[in-house]
């Protein structure tokens, strides 16, 4: 820091008047610039690897950014234009209240956000629902967090919302699940489990390759039949809703009686 400031001043003393002062507060920009770029692709590398403890959020970036910048605007200030920072920053003391309350919903955004970053409530690549939203995490910003349906929209949802709302996590996103209800006439239940099983393995097969094979659990005993589900996980998220589709088509024709009735 004392050899930055050093620099700027023999840049000064050697262009002299404004024009030395303007070239000397651009260096400092540049360099602000530079080691904030250079700091966020270093941290940006840190936290998108297995193991860190601290999630991939951007805010935590935005965060580090704004720390850089704020040095740098300081050293511009002091050294450039011979501004005492800290006698700016108690002046700006008294003003603090009324800023406060122009950036409430600015500030209750930041703080959402870093809740729900640092606890761990969301974190990119969750499938959450939040009131009627429902998709992935792409990111959770200073301000708001993005997540995509499964139509590929992107929904922009402010942090403070998400703190006060009902948060759903959902199974991960490359999970398929097909609720049913099947009526049985002279067939076995375990010669119908089988049957769905092999029609819905393979109907989500020719969409995308399996991470989990295809399940089935008859989980209650109605009066229209057995109530069930279809549980089987797609390598590929994007395909999740194809598969789905898929395997509705595929066991459709078991869920009837097979003697018309």
């Amino acid at each position: 820091m004392e050899a930055l400031e050093t620099n700027i001043e023999a840049i000064k003393g050697a262009v002299g008047g404004w024009p030395g002062t303007l070239l000397a507060a651009l260096v400092i920009v540049a360099v602000t610039l530079f080691a904030a770029r250079l700091v966020s692709a270093f941290f940006g590398r840190v936290l998108r690897r297995d193991g860190v403890p601290i999630p991939s959020s951007s805010i935590f970036l935005n965060i580090i950014n704004g720390l850089i910048w704020v040095i740098g605007v300081s050293v511009m200030l002091g050294t450039c234009f011979g501004i005492d920072v800290s006698a700016l920053v108690a002046a700006l003391g008294v003003g603090g209240i009324a800023v406060s309350l122009g950036f409430q919903d600015t500030i209750s955004n930041f703080f959402g956000g870093l809740q729900l970053s640092v606890m761990r409530i969301v974190e990119p690549g969750d499938n959450i629902r939040v009131g009627s939203d429902t998709g992935v995490v792409h990111d959770v910003t200073w301000r708001h967090t993005t997540i995509v349906t499964p139509t590929g929209e992107r929904v922009v949802i402010p942090n403070s919302v998400i703190n006060k709302s009902s948060l759903t996590k959902l199974a991960p996103p490359e999970t398929v699940v097909v609720p049913f209800v099947c009526r049985l006439a002279d067939e076995t239940p375990e010669r119908v489990h089988e049957s769905i099983r092999c029609a819905a393995d393979e109907a989500a097969k020719s969409v995308s390759p399996l991470k989990q094979a295809a399940k089935v659990l008859f989980t209650e005993v109605t009066e229209w039949g057995l109530r069930g589900k279809v549980i089987l996980q797609v390598e590929d998220a994007s395909k999740t809703a194809a598969a789905a589709d898929a395997v509705v088509q595929a066991i459709s024709p078991y869920l009837q009686p097979r003697d018309g009735r």
